[in-house]
């Protein structure tokens, strides 16, 4: 099984996994398991690709997959409507699989203490700086304590540059997210910055310390990720949950 598995405290009846690189039939730059059908990789492969995801990981359903704009906006599954833009997707309803592609963003899966609840979100810098993390917590009917989170892989510290510009945005939003930015020192006037740290500090503002995950960097794990910074056109993973 080509996959990650959160290593949190989640109930029984709760799966949840990141998907690897490898395992699928795309072809390179896609290769070999690219969940996206928007990078360019041929759509029967893609097709292929989702087809072994249901039948690798026993999903009770082919999952929905959202249009991915960095905006902030949730789906509550099951979603009958025609509008996909979205970048997390929450549920409290049985075997309705929430799931995010990512290729550098930083994929966050949430359950609560009881596994009655699941969702999935996409935090790229910008639904990050501007709330899709806060967006998601919001639709669990707990309280925010009874959350828990996992971070699964995203672009590491050492490998995430950005300018001036974006570390100002993040901190008009939160001043203690200055923390997570270091200046590059091999780029003068760019910064380095911890999407895992930031993360960290949203949540725990919303009263959420039942976080795990952050070990990974998908811009230097190039055997096991797809990185969009690093390789430009390159496919997608899948990070999905859903409870029994």
């Amino acid at each position: 099984m080509n996959a990650l598995q959160p290593n949190w405290h989640a109930p029984s009846n709760v799966h949840a996994f990141t998907t690897l690189r490898h395992g699928g039939v795309s072809n390179v730059p896609y290769d070999s398991f690219n969940l996206g059908d928007h990078v360019g990789d041929e759509e029967n492969e893609v097709k292929t690709n989702r087809t072994l995801l249901i039948k690798q990981f026993n999903l009770p359903q082919m999952p929905l997959f959202l249009t991915q704009t960095h905006s902030t906006r949730v789906l509550t599954l099951p979603y009958s409507g025609k509008n996909l833009e979205a970048d997390a997707a929450y549920t409290a309803q049985t075997n309705q699989v929430c799931l995010v592609m990512t290729a550098d963003c930083l994929p966050v899966l949430f359950t609560n203490q009881q596994g009655s609840a699941v969702a999935a979100a996409h935090a790229g810098w910008r639904g990050l700086c501007d709330g899709i993390l806060e967006e998601t917590v919001k639709c669990f009917q707990c309280p925010s304590d009874e959350i828990i989170a996992w971070l699964g892989p995203a672009i590491g510290r050492m490998a995430f540059q950005v300018g001036g510009e974006v570390v100002q945005q993040f901190i008009a939003q939160d001043p203690q997210a200055e923390s997570a930015f270091i200046a590059d020192p091999n780029t003068p006037g760019k910064y380095l910055g911890d999407l895992y740290q930031i993360a960290k500090q949203r949540l725990n503002q919303l009263g959420i310390n039942q976080i795990s995950g952050g070990e990974h960097c998908t811009y230097t794990e190039k055997d096991k990720f797809f990185s969009y910074r690093r390789d430009g056109k390159t496919g997608r993973m899948a990070s999905f949950i859903w409870f029994e």
